[in-house]
């Protein structure tokens, strides 16, 4: 694989979206409408623009919802493996799930699949292979939950303020990163797990294992509430493009 090269996405699908409900109980949040098609295509279409060659994406609630929007297991020519979850495994339980899917000397990016955002991706990729780190956080600057904390050298130092160490810089995450398969070794297999927390572990292991970059141009929504999805599904955002 060349240097710098990201040819798989996991983009995380498998949520019950509970803060959308009714909205969300017969379908998966991920492929609820926004301007005339599934959510989840803008993070196709964003990871496509940086080469992106394949998707895995996790399923547990309504999976067969997932087959009637990708009949062919595929969009726009980009082959999609799913991967079903009978118990929800969360995120870092998620990627541990689909560490067989993954070539060893792989790294892949991971994109939640509730997010729809244009902040441009090149920056991440060059960081994450500049500093070799483990994984590599895309970060924005304002947001409603700044948990994430960086030092004067972009690496991440604190997550929820578990080490007490507030770095130079209180960050949003994006929800987008990317990760080396020797972080898996850190996983536990079939352990229901946020991501934060090993991650947490590696940094207070390893301080300069985790690295971050803060990216704040382009726009970014999280998908949570009702009023937010009534506000984005609206005429326009269909026609929106995404560039490397």
């Amino acid at each position: 694989m060349k240097t710098g090269e990201i040819k798989t996405a996991f983009i995380l699908g498998a949520g019950l979206g509970t803060r959308l409900r009714p909205l969300t109980e017969n379908m998966p949040k991920p492929l609820l409408p926004i301007g005339g098609r599934p959510m989840i295509t803008y993070a196709m279409e964003h990871l496509r623009a940086i080469g992106v060659q394949r998707f895995i994406i996790n399923t547990h609630h309504c999976p067969d919802k997932y087959a009637e929007a990708f009949p062919d297991e595929s969009w726009q020519g980009i082959p999609i493996t799913f991967r079903h979850e009978p118990v929800l495994l969360d995120t870092a339980g998620g990627i541990k799930n689909i560490e067989d899917l993954i070539a060893q000397d792989e790294r892949i990016i991971v994109y939640n699949g509730d997010i729809i955002t244009s902040l441009p991706l090149g920056p991440l990729v060059d960081r994450h292979f500049q500093h070799q780190t483990q994984v590599t956080l895309a970060l924005r600057s304002r947001g409603a939950l700044l948990n994430v904390n960086i030092d004067s050298t972009g690496f991440i130092c604190d997550m929820r303020n578990a080490l007490h160490n507030p770095g130079v810089q209180s960050c949003l995450f994006a929800g987008i990163y990317i990760v080396e398969t020797t972080f898996l070794q850190h996983l536990r297999a079939g352990k229901i797990e946020s991501i934060v927390l090993p991650l947490i572990d590696r940094i207070r292991d390893n301080p300069r294992s985790i690295g971050g970059i803060v990216i704040d141009e382009g726009f970014w929504y999280d998908l949570g509430t009702i009023e937010e999805y009534n506000r984005l599904n609206a005429p326009g955002i269909n026609s929106l493009s995404f560039r490397p």
